[in-house]
């Protein structure tokens, strides 16, 4: 991607199991059809963020399946380089998300196949090997926009917000339209919030 000035610079913070960064990670993908961006996208962890709050059971017991998946492509991430995180992600999203699977051994497996890592890379998803790592990438997001958010975190030339969180991923000119307004956010220092109440759920269609 050319570095001229149209080009927006784009990074994206994501959790893989996280279907509100699954849905906005499509619209950024939708825009880059039509829009200049260089896109980085960037691990981080919804059990890292949530160590050390009061969450309920029953979220708290979801968290060792998502670390799983964030140690994976951290790994992938530090072994064969930036190039390999996006297309691990675009694999374990697909099958967790709009696939509906919460058997991570599958999920792992089938997404390794899909971009042609080796079926015994599956190890690193349950290895801390690469935790500091890990855990570098999800904080040098989150201290863009700071503790009190979740995932996506997403930075437009430089200026980082959390979300947008979007139901359904816009598509077309619905897309480059809220894409615009972002960029547009983003342009002007002290604009940092802007926020109301979820009304639908994740809408993966």
């Amino acid at each position: 991607m050319s570095s001229s000035s149209d080009t927006t610079t784009v990074d994206f913070w994501f959790d893989p199991s996280c279907p509100w960064a699954w849905m906005t990670s499509r619209w950024v993908d939708e825009v880059a059809q039509h829009r200049s961006l260089d896109v980085t996208w960037h691990i981080m962890s919804l059990a890292v963020l949530n160590e050390d709050t009061d969450v309920s059971d029953d979220y708290r017991a979801f968290f060792p399946r998502a670390l799983r998946y964030t140690r994976l492509v951290a790994a992938a991430a530090e072994l064969h380089g930036q190039g390999i995180v996006k297309p691990l992600y675009d694999a374990l999203g697909t099958r967790i998300h709009p696939g509906g699977s919460t058997n991570a051994d599958a999920v792992i497996a089938g997404a390794l196949e899909e971009v042609g890592l080796p079926a015994d890379f599956a190890r690193y998803s349950e290895s801390d090997e690469y935790d500091e790592q890990m855990r570098a990438s999800h904080f040098d997001g989150i201290n863009r926009v700071g503790q009190d958010v979740g995932t996506p975190v997403i930075a437009v030339n430089g200026v980082a917000f959390f979300g947008p969180v979007i139901s359904p991923a816009p598509k077309g000119e619905q897309a480059l339209t809220l894409w615009d307004g972002v960029v547009a956010a983003a342009s002007y220092p002290g604009f940092f919030e802007l926020k109301r109440s979820r009304t639908v759920g994740p809408q993966f269609d």
